[in-house]
């Protein structure tokens, strides 16, 4: 206790040396600190965009849909579509359920002819949901019985805008060929190339009197919380064993999670690269210090301390600075993230994507608490190993030290 107090006395009489110390484990823990928030904010950015512009938190199909190609799949597609639908609707932890048509149709605008994908939707059910998907022209589906909205690069090899009129033409699940007229009330843009050259979208009511079925091919989901995924998948089980649920990462293991996985390794690698160098910076820092020092320490030795009692009182200033440096950093860092860049940093088009987006820092609590014992940990480590050798030293050689 008494070393604490002494400890804490001589930061105090000597308040540059200290701000010098106190600064360096700040702007080590506040790199450490707004590194992570960033790498945070890019995961978040990714996981938005899969779920809120294609699949939501996940899908449902019949079993083994996924995993096998059918000669004619909508004969595997959900019959019982109402009755699923109503239980899924009834199952808690779930509040958005959106069912979907997948096909393929040729567009025409009486000049060009273009082959697209298409997904027949409810389009008043999924508009609030799906914001990233980023209406350009227009405005996204909602109501509008023959309305359409074409991915930004489909809509320019039809050079068509908003207002102008479209033809589908569509092999129904009979093999006969049906058609309808659409008029044209939104372009979108994803930022994913191979979704705005070929998609499209529809009332599902219209792809389904295309494909002259009342069958339903997929159902996506928006869950009040991720984390009620397992509840929701045992729950849908347990009524329907037909049915199998699939996450929104695995649907989308391409662009999300192995991008998500290549960048956390990445930032991984990147994260140690920061603390080694925030080590050598603080060891570097308190060397110079303790060396300035040694003439105290010789001081102290003559007047009957021991070795291990100098080294003690030093730990104990290493810790106060380590503690009141991290805590600084951290401040520095929620303040630096809220008044600076509260909206986030505009970044250019990330691997997958062809927009740009903003990318918030997420500070995240428990990385407080791994910054604060990363610059802790290396006050207390450098003073240790630099103070010694200086506390060993012979009184007689330690007093002459200049």
């Amino acid at each position: 206790m008494m070393n604490s107090i002494l400890a804490w006395r001589n930061l105090l009489r000597n308040p540059r040396r200290s701000l010098v110390l106190m600064a360096t484990v700040a702007m080590g823990v506040l790199a450490l600190f707004l590194f992570d928030g960033f790498n945070k904010g890019i995961m978040s950015q990714y996981k938005e965009n899969t779920v809120h512009a294609k699949y939501g938190h996940g899908q449902i199909n019949r079993e083994g849909y996924r995993e096998q190609v059918f000669e004619k799949p909508w004969e595997h597609w959900i019959q019982n579509s109402e009755a699923v639908l109503t239980t899924l609707r009834n199952t808690p932890g779930i509040t958005h359920v959106f069912p979907r048509n997948d096909f393929y149709a040729l567009l025409t605008n009486g000049i060009v002819n273009v082959t697209g994908k298409g997904t027949g939707i409810d389009g008043p059910s999924e508009a609030d949901f799906f914001h990233t998907i980023n209406i350009v022209q227009g405005q996204t589906l909602r109501d509008e019985a023959d309305g359409i909205i074409l991915g930004l690069g489909l809509a320019r090899a039809l050079n068509v805008e908003p207002g102008d009129r479209v033809t589908l033409l569509v092999n129904t699940i009979h093999g006969s060929m049906n058609g309808l007229d659409f008029r044209v009330i939104g372009i979108f843009h994803t930022g994913l190339k191979e979704i705005d050259d070929t998609h499209f979208r529809i009332q599902r009511t219209a792809a389904q009197t295309l494909l002259d079925t009342t069958a339903v091919e997929s159902i996506a989901l928006g869950l009040a919380q991720e984390k009620d995924w397992p509840d929701v998948i045992a729950a849908i089980k347990a009524k329907h064993p037909e049915l199998e649920a699939t996450t929104y990462a695995v649907l989308d293991k391409v662009y999300y999670q192995n991008a998500v996985d290549w960048l956390g390794q990445q930032f991984a690698v990147i994260q140690l690269i920061i603390v080694f160098i925030i080590l050598l910076g603080i060891i570097n820092t308190f060397s110079f210090t303790i060396m300035e020092r040694t003439a105290e320490i010789g001081n102290l030795r003559a007047n009957g301390d021991a070795p291990f009692e100098v080294l003690s009182l030093l730990i104990w200033e290493g810790f106060f600075i380590g503690l009141l440096g991290s805590l600084t950093g951290l401040f520095c860092g929620w303040l630096f993230n809220t008044l600076v860049i509260p909206n986030g940093i505009l970044m250019p088009p990330a691997p997958g994507l062809t927009r740009q987006f903003f990318v918030r820092i997420e500070l995240q609590t428990s990385m407080m608490f791994v910054a604060t014992a990363m610059g802790v940990g290396t006050s207390l480590a450098a003073v240790t190993l630099t103070a010694w050798k200086r506390v060993r030293m012979p009184i007689a050689a330690a007093l002459r030290y200049r």
